[in-house]
């Protein structure tokens, strides 16, 4: 279905600038106003009235754009009934026009909707704009009470098929009851359209940094939240529709690679024609840097084999480049593994860039000097660290090849969000980095930005996870450990006996690579966390394994009512979901929060949410299983009744599961 907007989005921009333009002059008008109050003069009391006049003015022609703001935005997204709705964004359209009308006088209202409790009483979501309301009327010095402003709005909301009906509760809550009519249109759609992202106002150009090892290191465990927290984040993005640069910001480029280059040079001088036999990277790495650290003469060589790489010298750049593609094929074996895609761009690709942009920022004004060094300081308060973009000998640093990395993403790739993850401890480089960028012009307020941090991992001593012998875990070591504890949990159950050697090991690695990543993203990234395959891999509670349990249950009715996927799609022509018994409506009104989730996600990008989500869907269902019965057999276990309105709510639930398993990175088997 294809809907053009372009006029609307064209006349919503206009007002929306105006409105930026007019609580700009209010702001401007309430400081004048206050220090016209300040000097009590006939002149200033005659300004004074003026000004007020002019204040009122602006407000009324404010009010009124909002109003028709609203108004707007209802018409630039027709409804696309090929995908389910956001119940949220419809309430808070609902809403936003009720108090708007309710209260003209007021500019940019609060608008709160909120999921109401497990309590029925309370009703499916509530509007909680009555208290916020009250205390702006109380600032400006009219006292009114937060249940006559909840009846006000209540009077200004239009009939809409998502509502039942209204209720006004306790101080002015507003307890809003969804329509099951809109319930059952809002999950038919996904047998004919299929799971659908939700409506969105434009495609962006997102860059997601995330991963990004070191050339010449081993993955460990320390990679893992990066890894897997942006390869989600990448796929909740690109189900919704945006185009998405999946970056992996490789450590290609630095005084490593001299050492490793002269190292190189002294072990297998023949290297340029003959392949060393350096497989081992690590032991390799290990070695150059003893060598660094013990021998004077080896690290004047490094320094001087540094110069050389960065002024292309053939030889040099062809020991860089063998080391390099050595480390890239290591890095793939955990991204093929895990079902990670990314494009490498290592910080060698911005060489020339630095440059580049040394040069602009030194004719902007924008550098200091600092004992040999040329910083620059963001605009953000409260900092007190700069950028070091020269060093004193005159290199380059992290700092550099991040500014010239974010110019190329917003000049080069035209990016409107970029993304970068990364643990939490550099929150602080980025404030500053960012900082920087809207100093110097880089980055505007259009393009969004956003530094996605994480805590540590944690070993289940509660001190960071390390081997016993108390080196970083390798991740290739971490992911074979999970293959092999997968494998006994399905023997302790025997599903050897019943799975064939290929579900065997489908189920197998599903289980493995599907609990590390659950077990990450089920928690708030902004905490640390426990990381224990015993817990993992437990069948009960929000764990990854009873969610794959839980899909392969749902999937297995229609399978034993023998319904295919065809027979599923053909079913939903003739019969509706039943969402009659209560326990049906409760799973029916969690399905349709699906594009509710999703959208939340885009605004503070924690996948916790999804997972959240995920176990409601799960238990939810349980609840309704146990209540109401999909297939009846008799006695001697002969199908003698379907139910095919469960049967349609039973793979509604599969289909929403299987959308969310698809965007955190996990693969459900139809049989476990």
């Amino acid at each position: 279905m294809s809907i053009d907007i372009s006029n609307y989005n064209r006349e919503a921009d206009l007002m929306q600038d105006e409105i930026h333009l007019l609580k700009k002059s209010l702001v401007e008008l309430k400081n004048n106003i206050d220090n016209h109050q300040s000097i009590p003069n006939d002149d200033s009391a005659s300004a004074l009235n003026k000004l007020v006049v002019e204040n009122t003015k602006l407000k009324h022609r404010l009010a009124v754009l909002n109003r028709a703001v609203a108004e707007l935005s209802a018409k630039k997204t027709p409804v696309d009934n090929t995908r389910m709705q956001s119940i949220n964004d419809i309430l808070t359209d609902i809403f936003s026009t009720a108090i708007s009308r309710a209260f003209p006088d007021l500019t940019d209202p609060p608008i709160v909707i909120a999921l109401s409790g497990s309590n029925p009483k309370f009703g499916d979501y509530q509007c909680n704009s009555a208290m916020p309301l009250s205390n702006i009327y109380k600032q400006s010095g009219k006292k009114v009470a937060p249940r006559d402003l909840g009846q006000k709005i209540i009077d200004n909301v239009e009939s809409h098929e998502i509502i039942e009906k209204l209720e006004l509760a306790g101080p002015g809550f507003i307890n809003v009851y969804l329509n099951k009519q809109f319930g059952l249109k809002n999950l038919s759609t996904i047998f004919v359209h299929g799971v659908n992202p939700p409506q969105l106002p434009r495609k962006l150009n997102v860059l997601v940094d995330f991963s990004s090892p070191n050339i010449a290191k081993e993955m460990h465990v320390g990679h893992l939240r990066s890894t897997i927290i942006g390869d989600s984040i990448c796929r909740l993005l690109e189900f919704l529709g945006h185009d998405v640069l999946r970056i992996n910001h490789v450590g290609d480029w630095g005084t490593q690679f001299g050492m490793l280059i002269a190292h190189l040079h002294d072990k297998y001088p023949d290297f340029h024609e003959k392949s060393p036999p350096i497989g081992d990277l690590q032991a390799f790495y290990k070695e150059s840097k003893q060598r660094f650290d013990e021998d004077e003469d080896f690290k004047k060589r490094a320094y001087a084999s540094v110069v050389k790489l960065q002024s292309f010298y053939p030889i040099y750049k062809k020991a860089w480049e063998l080391i390099c593609d050595v480390s890239r094929k290591e890095f793939q074996r955990i991204y093929d593994r895990l079902d990670i895609k990314l494009i490498e761009r290592g910080e060698s690709f911005y060489q020339t860039r630095m440059e580049a942009i040394v040069k602009d920022l030194q004719a902007g004004g924008y550098l200091e000097e600092d004992e040999g060094r040329k910083v620059m300081w963001g605009s953000q308060g409260g900092q007190n660290i700069p950028l070091t973009v020269v060093k004193s000998d005159g290199g380059f640093t992290y700092d550099t090849s991040d500014l010239a990395a974010l110019k190329q993403r917003v000049d080069e790739e035209k990016c409107d969000w970029i993304i970068y993850v990364t643990d939490a401890g550099q929150a602080t480089h980025f404030n500053t980095l960012f900082g920087c960028a809207r100093k110097a012009g880089l980055l505007t307020e259009k393009i969004r930005v956003d530094h996605v941090g994480f805590g540590v991992v944690l070993g289940e001593d509660k001190k960071k996870f390390k081997t016993r012998s108390g080196d970083t875990v390798r991740l290739l070591d971490l992911l074979d450990e999970g293959l092999k504890r997968a494998l006994d949990k399905l023997k302790e159950k025997e599903r050897e006996k019943v799975l064939t050697p290929e579900e065997l090991k489908q189920a197998q690695e599903a289980i493995a690579y599907g609990c590390i990543k659950y077990a990450d993203l089920s928690h708030n990234r902004n905490h640390e966390y426990v990381f224990s395959f015993d817990k993992m891999l437990e069948d009960k509670g929000n764990t990854a394994v009873y969610l794959l349990y839980a899909y392969t249950r749902i999937r297995s009715i229609a399978r034993n009512a023998n319904f295919t996927p065809e027979k599923i799609k053909e079913l939903a022509k003739t019969c509706q979901i039943s969402l009659d018994h209560e326990k049906e409506w409760k799973l029916g009104k969690v399905l349709s929060r699906f594009p509710d989730v999703l959208l939340k996600i885009t605004k503070d990008l924690c996948l916790h949410h999804i997972c959240e989500y995920m176990y409601e869907i799960s238990t939810t269902f349980t609840e309704f299983y146990d209540s109401c019965y999909c297939i009846e057999r008799d006695s001697s276990g002969d199908v003698v009744k379907v139910n095919h309105g469960r049967i349609l709510l039973a793979e509604a639930t599969a289909m929403i599961l299987e959308k969310c398993f698809s965007i955190i990175g996990m693969k459900p088997v139809s049989r476990m």
